[in-house]
């Protein structure tokens, strides 16, 4: 067996100044419903939050970090969910902006959205068709 059968992503970390960490924080717990949950102690504040059991998106406050623009390549970081109508109700009350589209040879729908440090996101819902 080969690495590229083992292999899937762990967590993303997104590095932030502390303020706008929090709103990314608030923003992944309520238009995601992510939960904050523990977190190591390391030299450094942030969070850490949680799908489940898993520590799904891993913050870090920092001074210095990247603005989106010059980050690279990443377009965006995609995630498996189930919910679709639930996630859809959140982002509309939270008045967040995203474009959806539905793929009809994998049965699957995409959500398309940014965090508020710009972090590009998809969410992806298979077998639950558009609402």
């Amino acid at each position: 067996m080969c690495i590229r059968d083992r292999m899937y992503i762990d967590h993303i970390n997104i590095k932030a100044p502390g303020a706008l960490l929090e709103q990314v924080r608030d923003f992944y717990c309520e238009a995601l419903g992510l939960k904050e949950g523990f977190r190591p102690t390391f030299p450094g504040a942030g969070y850490w939050l949680y799908a489940g059991d898993q520590p799904l998106v891993h913050l870090s406050v920092g001074s210095e970090s990247v603005a989106a623009a010059t980050s690279g390549h990443l377009d965006h970081v995609a995630f498996r969910a189930s919910g679709l109508k639930d996630v859809l109700q959140r982002l509309d009350g939270l008045g967040v902006d995203y474009r959806s589209s539905y793929i009809d040879e994998l049965g699957l729908t995409q959500l398309f959205l940014r965090d508020p440090a710009g972090t590009g996101l998809e969410v992806n819902f298979k077998g639950e068709a558009p609402v």
